[in-house]
């Protein structure tokens, strides 16, 4: 089991790596503000597109693995729907808008696509469960240093995903950067959570 949870681990770090990254060398795209899924538009969408449909295969495939690693069905379910949820994340994309692409119109839409809609429902498993799967851990593993580690890093990814709603709602000039520290948190904790899982 152990190729499934490096693969998991992979997939949680590589799609950090590949959103910040992307989106610091996107022309006219501003990470400060704009949602890291607004990167599956325009010319070079393929790549987001691409880390959202094979990093979420990849943290699916390592919750498989879970079970027998950390003896926590609970978290495996967890991790496994987060991995789903970017996957359809990938699959169902935004609609273009708040001027990304360039040439969009700066403001949002007074109604959405059915894509986008679908898009939005999977988005709001992934920003569940990124604060949801470190906090089953919490309950779900017996090394009390991960418990410890597991229960702050639920605590700020909440906090962080709970100000990107909020945010998003408002235009907010620092949505995209508030949304991008949601994920990172929760996912480079999720990729060390697989590599511990080895030993």
């Amino acid at each position: 089991m152990t190729p499934l949870l490096w693969s998991g681990a992979a997939g949680s770090w590589l799609f950090v790596a590949v959103f910040l990254l992307d989106g610091l060398t996107r022309p006219g795209y501003h990470p400060v503000r704009h949602p890291v899924s607004a990167l599956v538009l325009g010319p070079r969408g393929w790549v987001q597109t691409a880390n959202f449909l094979l990093c979420g295969l990849l943290v699916t495939a390592g919750a498989l693995a879970l079970p027998g690693a950390t003896g926590s069905t609970a978290l495996a379910l967890g991790v496994g729907a987060l991995g789903l949820g970017l996957v359809a994340s990938g699959a169902f994309r935004m609609d273009p808008m708040r001027g990304y692409p360039p040439g969009t119109p700066d403001t949002t839409p007074e109604e959405y696509s059915a894509q986008h809609q679908t898009h939005d429902w999977a988005g709001m498993v992934v920003f569940l469960l990124l604060p949801g799967v470190p906090f089953i851990a919490v309950f779900g593993l017996d090394d009390p240093a991960w418990r410890v580690g597991s229960g702050i890093v639920a605590a700020v990814s909440a906090v962080a995903a709970g100000a990107f709603g909020h945010l998003w709602e408002r235009d907010a000039p620092r949505t995209g950067l508030v949304q991008r520290a949601a994920i990172a948190v929760s996912l480079v904790w999720l990729g060390c959570l697989f590599a511990w899982a080895t030993t």
